[in-house]
């Protein structure tokens, strides 16, 4: 879903666990769809921890404890390991995520969520723990994701940590591109590049 990122202050969706790859994430039986409907894969996030085998609501899993919710996922270290499927990507946009936090990603899953016009925010070990210490003493912890500062706040502390981004990416997210927009919007500069 193509949207402008400025800045972003939301409640959290707290995930405090490590090595999260992405077959967890979307399980493999649902890279058959030959749908891209963001809904479809959305529904279907982390499939197999948030229904049980009958397909009813796991009550213990944090999507479906309504405490939470808010469109920024704060997870643990090593989010989106494993395969490169992009539909991991996919399902946490179509969630309605907008933003994952994380002490580490995967390289590749990093990139996919960027595509997928998902802020990936790389913080500090110390700054993940005191974000997942606020989130669960107060699920209305607000934290506030500037993407032109490249800070991330957490609102309860006022602690705030900066992050890198690449700038063609940070750019791209600010104007609501994809690559292809980009390529489009720079029509002009690469036509008079191949005149010279």
């Amino acid at each position: 879903m193509k949207q402008k990122f400025n800045i972003i202050t939301s409640t959290c969706v707290p995930l405090p666990l490590e090595n999260v790859d992405t077959d967890q994430i979307i399980p493999a039986r649902f890279l058959k769809a030959t749908t891209r409907d963001e809904r479809f894969f959305g529904d279907n996030l982390f499939s197999d921890w948030r229904y049980n085998a009958d397909g009813t609501p796991n009550d213990d899993f944090v999507l479906n404890n309504p405490a939470f919710s808010g469109c920024i996922l704060v997870a643990g270290k090593n989010f989106g390991s494993g395969s490169s499927r992009e539909h991991a990507a996919w399902a946490i946009a179509g969630y309605g995520f907008r933003v994952v936090i994380s002490s580490a990603f995967a390289d590749i899953h990093k990139n996919n969520e960027l595509n997928n016009f998902v802020l990936p925010v790389t913080v500090s070990p110390d700054f993940l723990a005191e974000l997942f210490d606020s989130i669960t003493h107060d699920a209305k912890t607000l934290v506030r994701v500037d993407l032109p500062q490249q800070t991330v706040t957490n609102l309860s502390t006022s602690h705030t940590e900066h992050f890198q981004i690449n700038g063609y990416k940070k750019y791209c997210l600010m104007n609501g591109l994809d690559d292809i927009d980009f390529l489009i919007e720079s029509k002009d500069k690469i036509e008079a590049y191949e005149r010279g």
